[in-house]
């Protein structure tokens, strides 16, 4: 089996040896799904993860914007359409001086699997830019969004890819790229997901992906007979899926002692309260600061600069800010200081090094592509809203976000159960989100 998923990745490398994050990606699925293929005759011969880990479509075009000093810019997009197999191509645009088309490959690879993971006829891409809002006037994102949207436009629409936000695109930028879309299309449809709500945009999406997160962590405590009330919560991050993930934390029962950005973290002994959290929000969202300015206000607080939060004793940790900030010695330090339960609510947070770690302690742990699921799966029941004309109540968004999220534990329970009883939810979500597109491949014939 090993000589097998060596030979895969060999010819993957091939292709794509300059690509860490996305070879990365593959080399988790392959070694989960390549024994599961092995075993099913249906898929002999076929090449069909092969097939799966080559885009259907690479867009890469280039993006001239003026600041408001009259200088003239130029960054990169990019679009992956990854794969078209069960639905449309669906997946955020990420606006970040890291985005190169390795990243985007990887998070475009793991989308697939997670849109199927969700049951909504959802295939998977995503995209983005090199450009980093971050320091920029309105006017200037409205520029730069404009003309992203002038190229963008002629590879999506509501049938064909419908992108949303991530890392550095929000509200304000998903308005500027849907204005530009409407102007230039003369058409008001679904294309995008994360819209206002007054424009076509769905009740609980900007909690979905942190409040998601947290009801998969909730599932898994379940199977050990625990739930989150009275439990020390660890988040990274202070974005918006580390903010609704720490409401929805607080809303059940739990006690959250972190949030961090890129220059380091915060640890309050007496908890990220309601108020507090109240606080972050306005701090990251309206007034664009840094989480060490929640040190300087509450005195409970302490301050670790250019620090990361696992070695911060608790029992369940969420990882919501980025790729591999997470490694092998962090999982070991969590491990130590008795954590019980892992649930990534960032796109592949968890280095290898890490998940080994976690897997070898027999700790709970939700990999990226099932726990944080809840942003796609609501952006997908924005998208029926949209094609209905209709508006569903907050109530029951969050009613079928939370259905959603226990029928893709579910599903990896049924294929990650280990003969001893641990549940190994990165081989359950890898071959519950591979049998869906790959039954649906075979179906359509080799195209």
């Amino acid at each position: 089996m090993e000589e097998k998923i060596n030979a895969f990745m060999d010819e993957v490398k091939a292709r794509n040896g300059h690509e860490p994050e996305f070879i990365q990606a593959v080399q988790e699925v392959a070694e989960t799904v390549i024994p599961y293929i092995v075993k099913h005759d249906i898929y002999h011969g076929k090449n069909i993860l092969l097939r799966m880990v080559e885009p259907e479509r690479l867009l890469s075009f280039r993006v001239a914007w003026v600041d408001d000093d009259g200088e003239i810019h130029v960054n990169r997009g990019y679009r992956i359409q990854m794969n078209s197999a069960i639905g449309p191509y669906k997946g955020g645009l990420r606006f970040h001086p890291t985005v190169n088309a390795s990243v985007l490959k990887f998070l475009a690879f793991e989308q697939v699997f997670k849109n199927s993971l969700t049951t909504l006829p959802m295939g998977g891409g995503k995209g983005g830019s090199d450009f980093d809002p971050k320091g920029k006037s309105d006017d200037e994102v409205m520029r730069f969004c404009h003309a992203f949207m002038l190229e963008l436009n002629r590879h999506i629409g509501p049938n064909t890819d419908v992108p949303a936000g991530d890392i550095g695109v929000g509200a304000r930028e998903i308005g500027f790229l849907f204005g530009m879309y409407k102007k230039i299309r003369n058409e008001f449809t679904g294309v995008l997901t994360g819209k206002g709500l007054s424009w076509g945009g769905s009740k609980i999406r900007p909690e979905a992906t942190g409040y998601g997160t947290v009801y998969f962590a909730q599932s898994m405590l379940k199977t050990k007979n625990k739930d989150l009330k009275g439990k020390n919560v660890v988040i990274s991050g202070s974005g918006n899926v580390a903010q609704f993930a720490a409401e929805k934390v607080l809303q059940l029962g739990g006690k959250v002692l972190t949030m961090s950005d890129s220059g380091g973290y915060v640890y309050d002994k007496d908890g990220i309260d309601t108020d507090k959290l109240a606080f972050v929000m306005d701090l990251k969202n309206n007034k664009r600061g840094r989480i060490s300015e929640y040190a300087s206000k509450y005195q409970s607080a302490e301050y670790h600069k250019g620090k990361t939060p696992w070695d911060v004793k608790c029992d369940i940790a969420l990882p919501c800010a980025t790729q591999n900030e997470l490694d092998g010695e962090d999982a070991q330090n969590l491990i130590d200081n008795g954590c019980i339960c892992v649930a990534e609510g960032a796109n592949m947070p968890s280095t290898p090094e890490a998940i080994h770690a976690f897997h070898k302690a027999k700790i709970l742990f939700a990999p990226g592509k099932a726990s944080n699921a809840g942003g796609v799966a609501t952006s997908g029941l924005e998208m029926s809203q949209n094609s209905l004309r209709i508006s569903w109540t907050r109530e029951e968004v969050d009613e079928r976000l939370q259905g959603i999220m226990e029928d893709i534990h579910d599903s990896c329970i049924e294929y990650g159960k280990e003969e001893d009883g641990y549940c190994n939810y990165v081989k359950g979500a890898n071959i519950a989100g591979f049998v869906k597109v790959a039954d649906a491949m075979l179906a359509q014939g080799v195209i």
